[in-house]
């Protein structure tokens, strides 16, 4: 009796091992009878949804993960730190709104006159990260620095180090509202920030106050809105960004920071 069962379980083994290998070759024939794959293999050795982009032969350092779009809304409450340069006095009332529209919570940390440079050659922006712990970052900064001369040699490893302080911690850096061409900020920033990760602002039309350079509260409030009807399709981590019904409000909590002599 044992015998038969070996005998029985051989059978059964061997045709389930020839039929594993079958599912890894493509269509064959046999006596003009066409056997076509199963597709077992290309599930088992398919990529994650996740593609990847590159050209020419195989090099890890170069292989690079495509975001796709759109990404899945985050509906949680955010824990939402906005941090840049003056430019934030025209945005945070607007974001304020949108923040108390949607359940989120927003600080905000205004560095006046601040650069790539003031933010990445120290710590202050993990003093923050510790104190507020966000969830989402709002960045608006590179409006000091429209007109440096080699940006992109001057001020690079700058960015980086303020984007590797901000690590895992989902961000949108919000490119500067132009009033003249730059000499390569943009160029800069979009360079070094993930995917889905930066709003150009270059070329949007803005009405400016006295100094030519800020826009007025009231256009600023409509460049928000621009950044949140973009969300939804283009970042990497689009947040609820539902439509205000009070045109602003207040943040949290507003830290100051003096421009560095």
């Amino acid at each position: 009796m044992n015998r038969n069962y070996l005998a029985v379980w051989t059978i059964l083994s061997v045709s389930l091992l020839i039929i594993t290998l079958l599912s890894f070759l493509d269509s064959i024939s046999v006596f003009g009878v066409e056997f076509k794959s199963s597709g077992i293999a290309d599930r088992l050795t398919q990529l994650p949804d996740t593609t990847i982009a590159n050209s020419g032969s195989v090099d890890d350092e170069k292989v690079v993960m495509e975001t796709k779009f759109p990404a899945p809304l985050d509906t949680a409450s955010q824990n939402i730190l906005i941090i840049g340069d003056s430019m934030l006095e025209g945005l945070n009332p607007r974001l304020a709104a949108y923040a108390k529209e949607n359940g989120h919570t927003l600080n905000s940390v205004i560095w006046y006159s601040s650069t790539s440079k003031y933010w990445g050659t120290c710590d202050t922006l993990k003093v923050f990260l510790r104190k507020f712990k966000p969830t989402f970052i709002f960045i608006s900064l590179g409006a000091n620095e429209l007109f440096v001369r080699n940006i992109a040699e001057e001020r690079d490893a700058y960015v980086k180090n303020f984007l590797k302080q901000i690590g895992d911690i989902p961000y949108l850096w919000i490119g500067p509202p132009n009033w003249k061409k730059d000499t390569g900020i943009n160029d800069l920033i979009e360079k070094n920030v993930k995917e889905g990760c930066f709003f150009l602002s270059n070329g949007m039309h803005f009405d400016r106050a006295k100094d030519g350079a800020h826009p007025t509260h009231a256009s600023a409030a409509l460049w928000l809105d621009s950044v949140a009807r973009w969300m939804p399709a283009h970042c990497a981590h689009p947040i609820k960004m539902k439509k205000p019904t009070e045109a602003k409000g207040r943040p949290a909590s507003v830290t100051v920071l003096q421009p560095l002599r």
